[in-house]
């Protein structure tokens, strides 16, 4: 079952998401805040870029960060055909019963970004990392502290047998972007 804006509402005040939006705000930038059935959260304004080069190969299993400058501000270019890590500037933590799934927002969408999250499972806690992807020839900025993506709020029947809390997940508690990690 879809959990539906007074259970987000009830849920967020209670600091399952922070800092919250207690109604979607729309007034001269990208929406975010609750919605009928979701979040939609925001994004900090700390960024991964990737460093164009020849010959580098990135490698889940070894990463290195230095392939990618820092960027901090208000508005992120992501290049044409390229992309950029960054996170939410929420902080969420999920309940043991609900697993959340993330969906880019229109507005973006229309601009040729694909936004990628994978779900957020049972008792996961922490700031969202978040790629985004330019599909557009073109570059397109993104706003920090404005709507980039919703999250859908899914219901189970039951709890779960084993939560991210309890299998103490690599990614649990994450306070900044965190790169990939094996």
């Amino acid at each position: 079952m879809v959990k539906n804006d007074r259970w987000i509402i009830e849920m967020g005040k209670k600091g399952m998401i922070a800092p919250f939006e207690t109604s979607q705000v729309r007034k001269g930038v990208i929406s975010f805040g609750v919605s009928a059935y979701g979040y939609d959260l925001r994004i900090f304004h700390d960024f991964r870029i990737p460093i164009p080069q020849t010959g580098t190969i990135i490698d889940p299993k070894n990463f290195n960060e230095e392939n990618f400058e820092h960027y901090t501000g208000d508005v992120c270019e992501i290049p044409a055909h390229s992309y950029i890590i960054c996170r939410s500037l929420e902080y969420f933590r999920i309940p043991r019963d609900v697993l959340v799934i993330c969906f880019g927002k229109s507005t973006y969408a229309r601009c040729g970004i694909v936004v990628n999250v994978t779900p957020l499972e049972p008792e996961w806690e922490g700031y969202i990392t978040i790629s985004v992807y330019n599909t557009s020839p073109l570059p397109v900025r993104l706003y920090a502290n404005e709507g980039l993506a919703q999250l859908i709020f899914l219901a189970a029947e039951e709890e779960c047998v084993t939560s991210y809390a309890d299998k103490k997940g690599k990614y649990q508690a994450q306070k900044d972007i965190v790169l990939p990690k094996v």
